[in-house]
């Protein structure tokens, strides 16, 4: 069988040639879920407890309402219950003000549904979006969480007592969510370096070298200040002066709780959220790559091979720059 590649990236399902942004996602669902029966009952049972009967059930996508704006995806059989859901990409959850006007839609108002649900996707965990969703009720209807996980294992749950082409879809269906639980640039060979100190952070018993060498992760806020909204592909380190190893991530959380990930680190909840990558396998340089002009602290973009094949990070970085133009 032919090889499929779009921008580079190689293509294992049709899911992905949609793309990865939430209004993609929520095409993908919407499609999975309309075409797929026994995913579509995992889904809703999973939500409000109710079976739904499939030959009676309508799945919207992109739905526009001039007062309460435009849903993601909406599930209803238009009698006994009604489900709007609500994709964010990565660690996000959707705000009060957005679950407020879902919750005041002329169709949760002025239907007696016996079953009503706001639900939230995303990559977050339970956990996660227990604490951090703005409400657990809103205007009687309650709202509640599904991470991508836990769809892609009822997507799973689900081939077995599926035909022949709802197991291709399902299975191609998975394969888009597997992309979508890391929410990487997995194309990009841009690579994100930072400052590793022989200081201990505060409170915490080994230094930040010993973090990354000890427990394979690093952590860092999410956004602000410089710091990457969303998890890059790669990481790399330097201290004592040089570029001491590269990092691809292999996944990430998003916690308050630093003990959590990390034993050594307080047993305190801070105020923002932070990032804690999984770092695989070190890239050694093959040769000494000094710093070069960077602040102590700087932390800078560049692309893979120029990291590799530079005299020093920052020859790396302004090359990467004028790669990009």
């Amino acid at each position: 069988m032919a090889t499929l590649e779009s921008y580079g990236r190689e293509i294992h399902s049709i899911f992905q040639l949609l793309g990865d942004k939430e209004n993609d996602i929520t095409l993908s669902m919407s499609w999975a879920l309309a075409k797929c029966p026994e995913f579509l009952k995992a889904v809703v049972i999973a939500v409000s407890g109710f079976t739904p009967a499939v030959e009676d059930t309508t799945i919207m996508n992109q739905r526009y309402d001039a007062a309460t704006g435009i849903t993601d995806i909406e599930v209803t059989d238009h009698k006994n219950f009604h489900i709007i859901f609500e994709a964010k990409r990565g660690w996000l959850l959707p705000g009060a003000d957005q679950l407020t006007r879902y919750s005041i839609r002329d169709d949760f108002t002025k239907t007696a549904y016996t079953h009503k649900h706001i639900v939230s996707l995303s990559e977050c965990t339970q956990a996660y979006a227990k604490s951090h969703l703005p409400f657990q009720n809103v205007n009687g209807i309650p709202v509640s969480h599904l991470s991508y996980q836990e769809v892609y294992q009822m997507a799973q749950a689900s081939h077995a007592a599926s035909n022949h082409e709802q197991k291709h879809l399902l299975r191609e269906f998975c394969e888009y969510l597997r992309g979508l639980m890391t929410m990487q640039k997995l194309d990009s060979n841009m690579v994100y370096v930072v400052a590793l100190g022989t200081q201990c952070p505060d409170r915490c018993s080994i230094s930040w070298i010993d973090i990354v060498k000890n427990h394979n992760k690093y952590f860092c806020p999410v956004g602000g200040n410089g710091w990457p909204k969303e998890p890059p592909n790669y990481i790399a380190f330097r201290y004592y002066g040089q570029l001491q190893s590269i990092h691809h991530i292999e996944g990430y959380t998003v916690t308050r709780n630093m003990h959590d990930e990390i034993p050594e680190m307080p047993d305190e909840v801070w105020d923002g959220d932070c990032y804690v990558y999984k770092l695989g396998p070190a890239i050694i340089p093959g040769k000494t790559v000094k710093t070069g002009k960077i602040f102590r602290n700087g932390r800078v973009w560049a692309m893979l091979d120029t990291l590799l094949t530079c005299d020093t990070i920052s020859e790396a970085r302004d090359m990467t720059q004028a790669r990009l133009g």
